[in-house]
């Protein structure tokens, strides 16, 4: 599915596109099922009152149709490793974003949590990326560059495992390593170049769990449908392997460690 050139880029880079990775026609039905799920008129722009509708914990057929296609399995085994991640059950949430002139709330430069810690809140993160093989941007609508697609930054992943190492197993909360990142000039760095996950419905990212990515507004026409589920992996990452069998997603976290793989 991917070149070796592809996975190259994906550890350099912290993500790449798998255009067509579902069919367009699936993508074009799951769109006209979130239509439906979010109450709206898509002939009727007076009902786009908010900027932002978030549809949470979303499966069945349709949707398990697009997350589990074999281009899709084949690219998880050649990121993730063969045997460590689970096929998924569903797509989870849905932020669709609208055209709309208030600011949506979450447009800030993040990575994600992936665990929760008892007698902590929110969701946390760790060196080994526990709970999170990959992030995956999955398109449901076309999406150009004032659509509201996805901001990244480019190689970014490679700056957040210093940050963890001194966390170890029990990781840092995200919003603790967030600010840790902002305050060293990380999080939005100027030397990371920024990337727009545009595409088709039907396209794919797959991202690297620490990339530093970002919402924005819509400045375009139509509304924007994409999902943002994790991979989940099988154990966590396994930074010291006797045989050396790392995946791209290890070799990432190596290389921002400053260790050779």
């Amino acid at each position: 599915m991917l070149t070796a050139r592809e996975a190259d880029r994906f550890v350099s880079d912290g993500f790449v596109y798998v255009p067509e990775a579902f069919p367009r026609a699936l993508a074009d039905e799951c769109r006209a099922f979130l239509w439906r799920e979010t109450g709206l008129d898509p002939d009727d722009r007076a009902t786009w009152t908010r900027p932002l509708v978030r549809l949470a914990g979303y499966g069945g057929e349709l949707l398990n149709a697009a997350a589990n296609t074999p281009a899709l399995h084949e690219a998880f085994d050649q990121l993730a490793g063969v045997g460590r991640w689970l096929p998924r059950d569903g797509l989870g949430t849905f932020p669709i974003r609208f055209p709309h002139p208030d600011d949506p709330g979450d447009a800030v430069w993040h990575m994600e949590g992936s665990y929760t810690v008892e007698g902590e809140q929110g969701y946390w993160l760790n060196l080994r990326s526990k709970g999170r093989a990959l992030l995956m941007l999955f398109l449901f609508s076309d999406t150009g560059p004032d659509d509201a697609p996805t901001r990244i930054k480019v190689g970014s992943h490679l700056d957040v495992p210093p940050f963890l190492v001194a966390a170890g197993d029990r990781g840092m909360s995200f919003g603790a390593a967030c600010a840790a990142m902002d305050a060293a000039g990380k999080l939005d760095s100027p030397d990371r170049e920024l990337a727009l996950a545009t595409g088709h419905p039907g396209d794919v990212y797959l991202c690297h769990p620490f990339l530093i990515h970002a919402a924005q507004p819509h400045r375009g026409r139509e509304p924007r449908f994409m999902a943002q589920p994790p991979l989940i992996p099988v154990a966590p990452l396994e930074l010291r392997r006797a045989d050396g069998a790392y995946s791209p997603v290890e070799l990432a976290v190596l290389r921002g460690l400053g260790s050779p793989a």
